[in-house]
């Protein structure tokens, strides 16, 4: 039985669905990849398929619109693949189990994927109908846009000659987006000295956080918990003695990590004083966060008694301090845009392994010299503590265009359509649109889509009703292009 028959427009939520099926996390997109190719073979467009796994499926106009200007829709066919600590979904080869809920698509503890495969479905739908009247079409599937929008920042475009490109990469309806930050992702490692040490083995866990997405959620305040457990470490260590033998927080470097547990080994008589300074230091973090993180929780399990490699005193100081100091969340806003988050980063991912302390950073900014001031702050820090670094990932800010004949039809057919005035605004996290527009310089740019919830977490959701409106404003934009 199909979940999503009985809804309408039925060919978006029909290749949603089919596409939920099939793995396509970042990184594994082969097989989506594969499948927009047998698409397009099977309808006898025109196709191609790179290296990477980036499809380009083009449609010829249909009758009255040869002479229209070509119209590019695009977005990437991976997604963050995330799940709740009690769910056994295997990302590699299990399809999304999609649900119900009211007016909600949603997933059964994983993420869903509506970010970006209802874009995916928007264009695989318009290419399958034989009705909808549209320019010249190129849509362009792009791979590994949730880590670092390689697919795009390699996409090779001399075939490409669209004059608009509709994104629909976006999940605010009714706001249409004309312009991002740049970004690039941080690593840094602080090299690892351990020792042997006896005590009661235990472990620390700080969970149920809120996360989010570090673009769009960054000036929410939400807590960190990779950075709480630094917090809380220090705090803890000024009441009684903790040696440290393992942390692990974060999954995803452009996500908000939402957990995050640590390995102790802790005196035998000092565990009471112990429990007690975790619990102290806990009600002080539901203090501080019960708006942003109302559910926050946390774990301390006690094990045997045991010799443990932990990390030596001074390899100890070093990472703490770098999770005391190390900027993290908004730089600064935009002094152009009101509202607008210009600088940030977001400290992602932390774990340790054999040989180092290992930090995985977004960092954002619409104004380059600005990025650029925060990743030298990161390489000053690290370089003190001792550390190396590398980036990787850099990709352009996307520029508003003053004069965009798109923004103008798009916001008069949304008034029209639904009879209230859209919103054009910029946006924090970082979209394909600023690599695109750098290789096609004067492409007419707007990103939109449906209402999406809680993108990059398990509470992720898609409005049912808000994905046929949109499906109706992008169909009454291509008709107007003519």
């Amino acid at each position: 039985m199909r979940v999503l028959d009985k809804f309408m427009p039925e060919k978006v939520f029909y290749y949603f669905e089919e596409i939920s099926k099939i793995p396509r996390g970042s990184g594994n997109t082969a097989a989506v990849s594969d499948y927009c190719v047998q698409f397009a073979q099977e309808r006898g467009l025109e196709c191609y398929q790179d290296e990477l796994n980036n499809v380009i499926i083009i449609k010829e106009a249909t009758p009255g619109y040869e002479n229209s200007d070509t119209v590019m829709l695009q977005g990437h066919l991976d997604m963050v693949c995330e799940k709740t600590p009690q769910s056994n979904h295997d990302f590699e080869k299990d399809p999304i189990k999609l649900m119900i809920e009211d007016d909600w698509i949603t997933a059964d503890s994983t993420t869903l994927g509506g970010d970006d495969g209802i874009a995916i479905a928007y264009a695989l739908a318009i290419l399958d109908s034989d009705n909808i009247e549209h320019p010249r079409l190129e849509c362009v599937f792009t791979i590994d846009e949730e880590v670092g929008m390689d697919g795009a920042k390699y996409l090779d475009c001399s075939r490409l000659r669209a004059k608009y490109l509709i994104n629909l990469d976006s999940e605010d309806e009714g706001i249409f987006l004309t312009s991002c930050a740049g970004g690039v992702r941080y690593n840094i490692t602080l090299p690892v000295q351990r020792e042997k040490v006896c005590g009661t083995e235990a472990s620390f866990t700080i969970k149920n956080l809120t996360g989010g997405h570090s673009g769009a959620e960054i000036d929410k305040e939400r807590a960190n918990a990779v950075l709480l457990m630094g917090r809380a470490l220090s705090e803890i260590g000024k009441a009684v003695d903790i040696r440290i033998t393992d942390l692990t927080g974060g999954f995803k470097d452009n996500a908000i990590p939402r957990e995050c547990s640590a390995g102790l080994i802790i005196n035998e008589n000092d565990l009471e004083k112990a429990k007690s300074a975790i619990a102290a230091v806990m009600d002080v973090y539901k203090d501080e966060y019960a708006v942003s993180d109302p559910e926050m929780d946390y774990d301390f399990m006690v094990d045997d008694i045991n010799e443990a490699n932990a990390l030596t005193a001074d390899t100890t100081e070093k990472m703490l301090f770098m999770l005391n100091m190390i900027p993290n969340g908004v730089q600064a806003m935009s002094m152009d845009i009101k509202g607008l988050v210009e600088t940030s980063l977001n400290l992602g991912i932390a774990y340790i392994d054999e040989e180092n302390i290992n930090f995985k950073i977004a960092v954002r900014s619409s104004v380059t010299s600005r990025k650029r001031r925060i990743c030298d702050k990161l390489e000053l820090l690290t370089t003190y503590l001792g550390g190396s670094f590398t980036s990787e990932g850099e990709y352009p800010a996307w520029v508003y265009k003053r004069d965009s004949r798109l923004r103008e039809i798009m916001c008069s057919a949304y008034e029209d359509l639904f009879g209230k005035p859209a919103k054009v605004e910029a946006i924090h996290a970082g979209l394909e649109c600023g690599l695109i527009s750098e290789k096609m310089p004067g492409i007419d740019i707007v990103s939109l889509g449906p209402d999406m919830k809680d993108i990059h977490t398990t509470e992720e959701r898609l409005s049912i009703s808000s994905t046929k409106r949109v499906w109706e404003l992008v169909l009454e934009v291509l008709k107007r292009l003519k």
